[in-house]
Protein backbone atom coordinates (compact mmCIF):
# COMPACT_ATOMS: atom_id res chain seq x y z
CA UNK A 1 0.00 0.00 0.00
CA UNK A 2 1.40 3.30 -1.08
CA UNK A 3 0.70 6.37 0.99
CA UNK A 4 2.06 9.90 1.14
CA UNK A 5 1.05 11.89 4.22
CA UNK A 6 2.11 15.46 4.84
CA UNK A 7 -0.03 16.45 7.83
CA UNK A 8 -2.47 15.28 10.44
CA UNK A 9 -4.63 12.20 9.96
CA UNK A 10 -8.22 12.30 11.14
CA UNK A 11 -10.66 9.79 12.49
CA UNK A 12 -12.84 8.01 9.94
CA UNK A 13 -16.46 9.20 10.10
CA UNK A 14 -18.80 6.81 11.84
CA UNK A 15 -20.19 4.14 9.53
CA UNK A 16 -17.58 4.69 6.79
CA UNK A 17 -14.79 2.29 5.88
CA UNK A 18 -11.28 3.80 5.98
CA UNK A 19 -10.18 5.22 2.65
CA UNK A 20 -7.10 3.01 2.91
CA UNK A 21 -9.37 -0.02 2.44
CA UNK A 22 -9.79 0.98 -1.20
CA UNK A 23 -6.11 0.10 -1.68
CA UNK A 24 -5.16 -2.29 1.17
CA UNK A 25 -4.08 -5.76 0.08
CA UNK A 26 -4.48 -4.91 -3.61
CA UNK A 27 -2.10 -4.30 -6.47
CA UNK A 28 -2.44 -0.99 -8.36
CA UNK A 29 -4.11 -2.93 -11.18
CA UNK A 30 -6.80 -4.33 -8.87
CA UNK A 31 -7.36 -1.41 -6.47
CA UNK A 32 -10.88 -0.05 -6.00
CA UNK A 33 -9.65 3.42 -6.96
CA UNK A 34 -6.89 4.28 -9.43
CA UNK A 35 -5.52 7.26 -7.51
CA UNK A 36 -6.72 9.79 -4.98
CA UNK A 37 -5.41 13.07 -3.60
CA UNK A 38 -6.99 15.24 -0.92
CA UNK A 39 -6.16 18.49 0.85
CA UNK A 40 -7.72 20.27 3.81
CA UNK A 41 -6.66 23.84 4.50
CA UNK A 42 -7.63 26.91 6.49
CA UNK A 43 -6.89 30.60 6.12
CA UNK A 44 -3.31 30.14 7.34
CA UNK A 45 -2.31 27.23 5.12
CA UNK A 46 -2.53 23.50 4.50
CA UNK A 47 -3.73 21.30 7.38
CA UNK A 48 -3.55 18.00 5.57
CA UNK A 49 -2.27 16.86 2.15
CA UNK A 50 -2.33 13.25 1.15
CA UNK A 51 -2.05 10.98 -1.87
CA UNK A 52 -3.10 7.35 -2.26
CA UNK A 53 -2.71 4.93 -5.13
CA UNK A 54 -1.06 5.57 -8.46
CA UNK A 55 -0.92 8.54 -10.83
CA UNK A 56 -0.01 6.09 -13.62
CA UNK A 57 -0.97 2.40 -13.72
CA UNK A 58 0.79 0.12 -16.20
CA UNK A 59 1.04 -3.59 -15.29
CA UNK A 60 2.99 -4.15 -18.51
CA UNK A 61 5.68 -1.64 -17.55
CA UNK A 62 5.77 -1.05 -13.82
CA UNK A 63 8.72 1.32 -14.25
CA UNK A 64 6.20 3.82 -15.64
CA UNK A 65 4.05 3.68 -12.54
CA UNK A 66 4.20 6.65 -10.18
CA UNK A 67 2.55 7.40 -6.84
CA UNK A 68 -0.42 9.73 -6.71
CA UNK A 69 0.51 12.84 -4.72
CA UNK A 70 -1.31 15.94 -3.56
CA UNK A 71 0.99 17.77 -6.00
CA UNK A 72 0.07 15.61 -9.03
CA UNK A 73 -1.62 17.72 -11.76
CA UNK A 74 -4.75 16.20 -13.29
CA UNK A 75 -7.63 17.33 -15.48
CA UNK A 76 -10.18 18.46 -12.88
CA UNK A 77 -13.22 18.66 -15.18
CA UNK A 78 -15.93 21.16 -14.17
CA UNK A 79 -14.01 22.61 -11.23
CA UNK A 80 -12.42 24.49 -14.14
CA UNK A 81 -15.56 26.64 -14.31
CA UNK A 82 -14.93 28.08 -10.86
CA UNK A 83 -11.45 29.17 -11.97
CA UNK A 84 -12.88 30.79 -15.12
CA UNK A 85 -15.19 32.81 -12.88
CA UNK A 86 -12.17 34.12 -10.96
CA UNK A 87 -10.61 35.34 -14.21
CA UNK A 88 -13.90 36.92 -15.31
CA UNK A 89 -14.07 38.89 -12.07
CA UNK A 90 -10.52 40.13 -12.62
CA UNK A 91 -11.58 41.42 -16.04
CA UNK A 92 -14.70 42.99 -14.51
CA UNK A 93 -12.50 44.80 -11.98
CA UNK A 94 -10.30 46.00 -14.85
CA UNK A 95 -13.33 47.39 -16.68
CA UNK A 96 -12.98 45.04 -19.65
CA UNK A 97 -16.15 43.03 -18.89
CA UNK A 98 -19.32 43.64 -16.94
CA UNK A 99 -21.65 41.04 -15.47
CA UNK A 100 -25.00 42.50 -16.48
CA UNK A 101 -24.49 44.02 -19.94
CA UNK A 102 -25.30 42.32 -23.22
CA UNK A 103 -22.53 39.77 -23.79
CA UNK A 104 -22.96 40.18 -27.55
CA UNK A 105 -20.66 43.22 -27.54
CA UNK A 106 -17.66 40.91 -27.00
CA UNK A 107 -18.76 38.12 -29.37
CA UNK A 108 -18.86 40.02 -32.66
CA UNK A 109 -22.51 39.07 -33.24
CA UNK A 110 -25.85 39.17 -31.41
CA UNK A 111 -26.37 36.26 -29.02
CA UNK A 112 -30.13 35.82 -28.77
CA UNK A 113 -32.62 33.11 -27.96
CA UNK A 114 -34.68 32.93 -31.20
CA UNK A 115 -37.86 32.90 -29.12
CA UNK A 116 -36.88 36.08 -27.26
CA UNK A 117 -34.93 38.23 -29.72
CA UNK A 118 -35.28 41.38 -27.63
CA UNK A 119 -33.85 39.86 -24.43
CA UNK A 120 -30.05 40.13 -24.04
CA UNK A 121 -27.91 37.43 -22.46
CA UNK A 122 -25.52 38.51 -19.72
CA UNK A 123 -22.29 37.15 -18.25
CA UNK A 124 -23.97 36.72 -14.87
CA UNK A 125 -26.56 34.47 -16.52
CA UNK A 126 -23.92 32.48 -18.39
CA UNK A 127 -21.81 32.05 -15.24
CA UNK A 128 -24.83 30.82 -13.27
CA UNK A 129 -26.38 28.60 -15.99
CA UNK A 130 -29.50 30.75 -16.14
CA UNK A 131 -28.90 32.04 -19.69
CA UNK A 132 -31.32 29.63 -21.38
CA UNK A 133 -28.41 27.93 -23.15
CA UNK A 134 -28.53 24.12 -23.31
CA UNK A 135 -25.83 21.76 -24.55
CA UNK A 136 -28.19 20.15 -27.04
CA UNK A 137 -26.33 19.43 -30.30
CA UNK A 138 -22.91 19.96 -28.70
CA UNK A 139 -20.79 22.34 -26.65
CA UNK A 140 -17.26 21.89 -28.07
CA UNK A 141 -16.61 23.06 -31.61
CA UNK A 142 -13.43 22.37 -33.60
CA UNK A 143 -10.61 24.80 -34.22
CA UNK A 144 -11.85 25.49 -37.73
CA UNK A 145 -15.36 26.52 -36.60
CA UNK A 146 -16.65 29.78 -35.13
CA UNK A 147 -18.70 29.81 -31.96
CA UNK A 148 -21.46 32.03 -33.29
CA UNK A 149 -21.64 30.09 -36.55
CA UNK A 150 -22.05 26.85 -34.60
CA UNK A 151 -24.99 28.00 -32.48
CA UNK A 152 -28.36 26.50 -33.47
CA UNK A 153 -31.97 26.97 -32.31
CA UNK A 154 -31.58 23.67 -30.44
CA UNK A 155 -29.00 25.32 -28.17
CA UNK A 156 -31.79 27.33 -26.49
CA UNK A 157 -34.45 26.44 -23.95
CA UNK A 158 -38.09 27.51 -24.40
CA UNK A 159 -37.74 29.99 -21.52
CA UNK A 160 -36.30 33.49 -21.73
CA UNK A 161 -32.79 34.23 -20.42
CA UNK A 162 -32.86 34.50 -16.65
CA UNK A 163 -36.00 32.38 -16.28
CA UNK A 164 -34.58 28.86 -16.01
CA UNK A 165 -31.62 26.98 -14.51
CA UNK A 166 -29.98 24.23 -16.53
CA UNK A 167 -26.34 23.30 -16.12
CA UNK A 168 -24.73 23.59 -19.58
CA UNK A 169 -21.07 23.41 -20.57
CA UNK A 170 -21.65 25.67 -23.57
CA UNK A 171 -22.19 28.63 -21.24
CA UNK A 172 -18.49 28.55 -20.45
CA UNK A 173 -17.41 28.23 -24.07
CA UNK A 174 -19.33 31.45 -24.69
CA UNK A 175 -17.72 33.06 -21.63
CA UNK A 176 -14.25 32.06 -22.84
CA UNK A 177 -14.97 33.54 -26.25
CA UNK A 178 -16.22 36.78 -24.67
CA UNK A 179 -13.04 37.00 -22.58
CA UNK A 180 -11.02 36.73 -25.77
CA UNK A 181 -13.16 39.33 -27.53
CA UNK A 182 -12.74 41.77 -24.66
CA UNK A 183 -8.96 41.41 -24.46
CA UNK A 184 -7.73 40.20 -27.85
CA UNK A 185 -5.90 37.36 -26.10
CA UNK A 186 -6.34 33.58 -26.27
CA UNK A 187 -8.38 32.10 -23.45
CA UNK A 188 -5.71 29.62 -22.31
CA UNK A 189 -3.10 32.36 -22.07
CA UNK A 190 -5.52 34.65 -20.25
CA UNK A 191 -6.11 32.00 -17.59
CA UNK A 192 -2.37 31.70 -16.98
CA UNK A 193 -1.93 35.47 -16.90
CA UNK A 194 -4.94 36.30 -14.73
CA UNK A 195 -5.05 33.43 -12.24
CA UNK A 196 -2.42 30.72 -12.31
CA UNK A 197 0.86 32.65 -12.70
CA UNK A 198 0.08 35.32 -10.07
CA UNK A 199 -0.56 32.58 -7.51
CA UNK A 200 2.44 30.49 -8.52
CA UNK A 201 0.25 27.54 -9.57
CA UNK A 202 1.89 25.24 -12.12
CA UNK A 203 -1.00 24.20 -14.35
CA UNK A 204 -3.04 25.31 -17.32
CA UNK A 205 -5.98 24.75 -19.60
CA UNK A 206 -5.18 21.88 -21.98
CA UNK A 207 -1.65 22.01 -20.45
CA UNK A 208 -1.08 25.51 -21.87
CA UNK A 209 1.19 27.42 -19.49
CA UNK A 210 2.08 24.35 -17.44
CA UNK A 211 5.78 23.59 -17.03
CA UNK A 212 7.50 20.60 -18.61
CA UNK A 213 7.86 19.19 -15.09
CA UNK A 214 4.08 19.35 -14.62
CA UNK A 215 3.54 17.51 -17.91
CA UNK A 216 5.97 14.78 -16.82
CA UNK A 217 4.15 14.49 -13.47
CA UNK A 218 0.66 14.30 -15.03
CA UNK A 219 -1.91 12.01 -13.49
CA UNK A 220 -3.83 9.80 -15.90
CA UNK A 221 -7.63 9.45 -15.72
CA UNK A 222 -9.00 5.90 -15.83
CA UNK A 223 -12.15 3.85 -16.28
CA UNK A 224 -12.58 0.09 -16.23
CA UNK A 225 -13.77 0.16 -19.83
CA UNK A 226 -13.24 2.09 -23.04
CA UNK A 227 -15.71 4.87 -22.13
CA UNK A 228 -18.65 5.78 -19.86
CA UNK A 229 -20.92 3.30 -21.66
CA UNK A 230 -18.51 0.37 -21.25
CA UNK A 231 -17.99 -0.12 -17.51
CA UNK A 232 -16.58 -3.42 -16.20
CA UNK A 233 -16.13 -3.24 -12.41
CA UNK A 234 -13.72 -6.20 -12.41
CA UNK A 235 -11.90 -5.20 -15.58
CA UNK A 236 -8.46 -3.63 -16.05
CA UNK A 237 -7.88 0.08 -15.77
CA UNK A 238 -8.13 1.75 -19.18
CA UNK A 239 -6.47 5.15 -19.66
CA UNK A 240 -9.00 7.76 -20.82
CA UNK A 241 -7.00 10.98 -21.07
CA UNK A 242 -3.56 12.46 -20.29
CA UNK A 243 -1.49 9.30 -20.64
CA UNK A 244 1.18 11.68 -21.92
CA UNK A 245 4.31 9.56 -21.38
CA UNK A 246 6.24 12.72 -20.58
CA UNK A 247 5.31 14.74 -23.68
CA UNK A 248 2.71 17.35 -24.46
CA UNK A 249 -0.25 16.47 -26.70
CA UNK A 250 0.54 16.85 -30.40
CA UNK A 251 -2.54 19.07 -30.74
CA UNK A 252 -3.91 20.64 -27.53
CA UNK A 253 -7.30 21.43 -29.05
CA UNK A 254 -9.92 19.64 -31.12
CA UNK A 255 -9.20 20.06 -34.81
CA UNK A 256 -10.63 18.45 -37.93
CA UNK A 257 -8.08 19.74 -40.45
CA UNK A 258 -4.59 19.73 -38.98
CA UNK A 259 -3.73 21.88 -35.99
CA UNK A 260 -2.75 25.38 -37.05
CA UNK A 261 -3.44 26.90 -33.66
CA UNK A 262 -1.02 29.73 -34.38
CA UNK A 263 -3.52 31.04 -36.92
CA UNK A 264 -6.37 31.12 -34.42
CA UNK A 265 -7.95 34.55 -33.96
CA UNK A 266 -9.00 35.22 -30.34
CA UNK A 267 -12.72 35.78 -30.00
CA UNK A 268 -13.67 33.28 -32.69
CA UNK A 269 -14.22 30.05 -30.72
CA UNK A 270 -13.08 29.82 -27.11
CA UNK A 271 -14.61 26.36 -26.72
CA UNK A 272 -11.43 24.84 -28.17
CA UNK A 273 -9.52 25.59 -24.96
CA UNK A 274 -12.10 23.77 -22.81
CA UNK A 275 -13.12 26.52 -20.35
CA UNK A 276 -15.78 24.05 -19.14
CA UNK A 277 -13.36 21.40 -17.90
CA UNK A 278 -9.84 21.51 -19.34
CA UNK A 279 -7.86 22.82 -16.35
CA UNK A 280 -4.89 20.69 -15.29
CA UNK A 281 -4.02 21.41 -11.68
CA UNK A 282 -3.12 19.57 -8.47
CA UNK A 283 -5.21 19.20 -5.33
CA UNK A 284 -2.73 21.55 -3.63
CA UNK A 285 -3.27 24.10 -6.40
CA UNK A 286 -7.03 23.85 -5.99
CA UNK A 287 -6.68 24.34 -2.25
CA UNK A 288 -4.66 27.53 -2.82
CA UNK A 289 -7.46 28.91 -4.99
CA UNK A 290 -9.94 27.96 -2.28
CA UNK A 291 -7.87 29.72 0.38
CA UNK A 292 -7.78 32.85 -1.80
CA UNK A 293 -11.59 32.88 -1.93
CA UNK A 294 -11.90 32.05 1.77
CA UNK A 295 -9.60 34.99 2.61
CA UNK A 296 -11.62 37.47 0.53
CA UNK A 297 -9.44 37.54 -2.58
CA UNK A 298 -5.92 37.44 -1.10
CA UNK A 299 -3.59 34.54 -0.34
CA UNK A 300 0.05 34.28 0.70
CA UNK A 301 0.66 37.98 0.13
CA UNK A 302 -0.99 38.15 -3.31
CA UNK A 303 -4.30 39.96 -3.77
CA UNK A 304 -6.07 38.54 -6.80
CA UNK A 305 -9.61 39.86 -6.27
CA UNK A 306 -11.31 42.54 -4.23
CA UNK A 307 -13.51 41.49 -1.35
CA UNK A 308 -16.47 42.89 -3.26
CA UNK A 309 -15.75 40.56 -6.19
CA UNK A 310 -15.55 37.53 -3.91
CA UNK A 311 -18.81 38.57 -2.27
CA UNK A 312 -20.44 38.81 -5.71
CA UNK A 313 -19.18 35.34 -6.62
CA UNK A 314 -20.65 33.96 -3.39
CA UNK A 315 -24.08 35.49 -3.86
CA UNK A 316 -26.74 33.07 -5.19
CA UNK A 317 -28.24 33.87 -8.57
CA UNK A 318 -30.53 30.83 -8.57
CA UNK A 319 -32.01 28.65 -5.84
CA UNK A 320 -34.21 25.62 -6.34
CA UNK A 321 -37.73 26.86 -5.84
CA UNK A 322 -39.56 23.85 -7.17
CA UNK A 323 -40.13 25.23 -10.66
CA UNK A 324 -40.85 22.41 -13.08
CA UNK A 325 -38.75 24.06 -15.78
CA UNK A 326 -35.52 24.02 -13.74
CA UNK A 327 -33.07 21.12 -13.91
CA UNK A 328 -31.34 20.33 -10.60
CA UNK A 329 -28.73 17.95 -12.09
CA UNK A 330 -30.05 14.80 -10.43
CA UNK A 331 -30.50 16.63 -7.13
CA UNK A 332 -26.89 17.75 -6.81
CA UNK A 333 -27.52 21.40 -7.70
CA UNK A 334 -29.98 23.38 -5.62
CA UNK A 335 -28.13 26.70 -5.52
CA UNK A 336 -25.76 28.42 -7.96
CA UNK A 337 -23.98 31.76 -8.10
CA UNK A 338 -21.95 33.51 -10.82
CA UNK A 339 -19.43 30.71 -11.35
CA UNK A 340 -19.68 28.87 -8.05
CA UNK A 341 -22.02 26.08 -7.04
CA UNK A 342 -23.49 26.62 -3.56
CA UNK A 343 -24.65 23.78 -1.32
CA UNK A 344 -27.95 24.65 0.29
CA UNK A 345 -27.23 23.64 3.89
CA UNK A 346 -30.84 22.51 4.26
CA UNK A 347 -31.44 19.51 6.51
CA UNK A 348 -32.40 16.49 4.44
CA UNK A 349 -31.72 18.20 1.11
CA UNK A 350 -30.24 16.06 -1.68
CA UNK A 351 -27.11 18.24 -2.02
CA UNK A 352 -25.77 17.53 1.48
CA UNK A 353 -22.71 15.21 1.51
CA UNK A 354 -22.03 16.57 5.00
CA UNK A 355 -24.97 17.63 7.22
CA UNK A 356 -25.41 21.39 7.18
CA UNK A 357 -22.98 21.94 4.27
CA UNK A 358 -23.71 25.51 3.19
CA UNK A 359 -20.53 25.54 1.13
CA UNK A 360 -19.33 27.27 -2.03
CA UNK A 361 -17.29 25.52 -4.71
CA UNK A 362 -17.73 23.01 -7.49
CA UNK A 363 -17.81 19.31 -8.35
CA UNK A 364 -16.12 17.78 -11.40
CA UNK A 365 -16.80 14.50 -13.21
CA UNK A 366 -15.40 13.32 -16.57
CA UNK A 367 -13.27 10.55 -18.06
CA UNK A 368 -13.58 8.53 -14.84
CA UNK A 369 -12.47 11.42 -12.63
CA UNK A 370 -14.33 12.80 -9.61
CA UNK A 371 -13.09 16.10 -8.19
CA UNK A 372 -14.15 18.91 -5.94
CA UNK A 373 -13.15 22.20 -4.35
CA UNK A 374 -15.29 23.44 -1.47
CA UNK A 375 -15.08 26.45 0.83
CA UNK A 376 -16.77 26.27 4.22
CA UNK A 377 -16.87 29.93 5.26
CA UNK A 378 -18.53 29.17 8.56
CA UNK A 379 -15.67 26.97 9.79
CA UNK A 380 -12.94 28.70 7.81
CA UNK A 381 -12.05 25.54 5.92
CA UNK A 382 -11.13 24.56 2.35
CA UNK A 383 -11.47 20.99 1.01
CA UNK A 384 -10.02 19.83 -2.32
CA UNK A 385 -9.81 16.34 -3.80
CA UNK A 386 -9.33 14.38 -7.00
CA UNK A 387 -10.17 10.73 -7.67
CA UNK A 388 -8.64 9.57 -10.96
CA UNK A 389 -10.82 6.50 -11.47
CA UNK A 390 -13.17 4.27 -9.49
CA UNK A 391 -14.52 0.78 -10.06
CA UNK A 392 -17.83 1.81 -8.57
CA UNK A 393 -20.31 3.70 -10.73
CA UNK A 394 -19.16 7.35 -10.31
CA UNK A 395 -22.73 8.58 -10.63
CA UNK A 396 -24.11 6.21 -8.00
CA UNK A 397 -25.63 8.13 -5.13
CA UNK A 398 -24.17 8.11 -1.64
CA UNK A 399 -25.82 7.04 1.59
CA UNK A 400 -27.41 10.39 2.37
CA UNK A 401 -27.05 12.67 -0.67
CA UNK A 402 -27.04 12.82 -4.47
CA UNK A 403 -23.24 13.02 -4.41
CA UNK A 404 -21.29 9.86 -5.27
CA UNK A 405 -20.47 7.53 -2.37
CA UNK A 406 -16.72 8.01 -2.48
CA UNK A 407 -17.06 11.81 -2.63
CA UNK A 408 -19.38 11.81 0.34
CA UNK A 409 -16.82 9.76 2.29
CA UNK A 410 -13.96 12.04 1.24
CA UNK A 411 -15.84 15.19 2.22
CA UNK A 412 -16.94 13.75 5.56
CA UNK A 413 -13.31 12.97 6.35
CA UNK A 414 -11.89 16.25 5.10
CA UNK A 415 -14.54 18.26 6.96
CA UNK A 416 -13.51 16.46 10.16
CA UNK A 417 -9.84 17.50 9.88
CA UNK A 418 -8.78 18.97 13.24
CA UNK A 419 -8.29 22.71 13.43
CA UNK A 420 -4.85 24.26 13.68
CA UNK A 421 -3.48 24.40 17.22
Amino acid sequence: MLRMIFALMVAVPAGAAPLDDLFAGRTPASSEVAGMAMVAADRAGVLRAEGLGRAVIDPGDVQRERPMLASTPVRVASVSKLVVAIAVMRLVEAGKLDLDGDVSRWLGARLRNPGFPAVPVTLRQLLSHTSGIVDGPGYAFPLEASLMGSMTPQHWSPQAPGQRFEYANLNYGIIGTAMEGATGKRFDRLMTELVLRPLGIDGGYNWSGASDAAVVAAGVLYRTGKDESDRHPDGPWVAQIDDLRGGRPACPVRSEAGCDIAAYVPGRNGTIFSPRGGLRISALGLAKLGRMLLRGGEVDGVRLLSRASVKAMMTPVWRDGGRATDDDYHGQMLCYGPGLHCLSGRAGASDQPVPGAAWWGHFGEAYGLLSGLWIDRGKGRVMAYVVTGTRDDPMKGARTSAVSGIEEQLLLELAATPARR
